[in-house]
């Protein structure tokens, strides 16, 4: 692959990509997962005996571009290096480049300092992001209360009171 082809690209869903045949395609394989017969997907060259099995991961990707184009969205392909700068790291996040290095140097995000520039790794950032998100929802959970109408508005802002409370405490554990 040459460079030129190493930058993002975006695909627009078209009637002329064949569409409705490649995803009638991979609808049939995924409902046929359910008996139990793996599918095999293949890419098959000009040549016979010219071809090579779809490893999962890029099978997988078919399908979620097929799926996406299918519902009427455009598609983005962004190559992206397995190493981040700290910038990179933080524009993945949607942080500032400082806090970044602050969850470096607290050991919450693995990094290489090959030189003077630290270094992470796409992996530890997504999962980083994951692990983040992960939190962040058993912090919404654990601070729902449910509120009826019928509830005593004194009621309800001592329990908000309480969960507030809860929540400090975890953050400063």
């Amino acid at each position: 692959m040459t460079a030129a082809e190493m930058v993002e690209r975006t695909y627009l869903p078209s009637e002329e990509t064949g569409l409705a045949e490649v995803y009638s395609f991979l609808d049939a394989h995924e409902r046929s997962r359910g008996t139990g017969v793996l599918p095999r997907c293949l890419l098959v060259g000009e040549h016979e005996g010219d071809q090579v099995e779809l490893p999962a991961s890029m099978y997988q990707l078919l399908l979620q571009v097929v799926e996406a184009m299918r519902a009427g969205r455009a598609v983005t392909v962004a190559p992206h290096s397995t190493t981040l700068t700290t910038q990179q790291a933080a524009d993945l996040l949607g942080v500032s480049r400082p806090t970044v290095v602050r969850l470096i140097d607290a050991g919450e995000l693995p990094a290489e300092r090959p030189g003077t520039r630290r270094q992470v790794f796409l992996r530890d950032v997504l999962e980083y992001r994951e692990k983040r998100r992960q939190r962040q929802y058993e912090m919404l959970a654990a601070t729902a209360i449910d509120i009826d109408d019928e509830d005593d508005p004194a009621d309800v802002a001592a329990q908000l009171r309480e969960v507030r409370k809860t929540v400090a405490g975890r953050r400063r554990a």
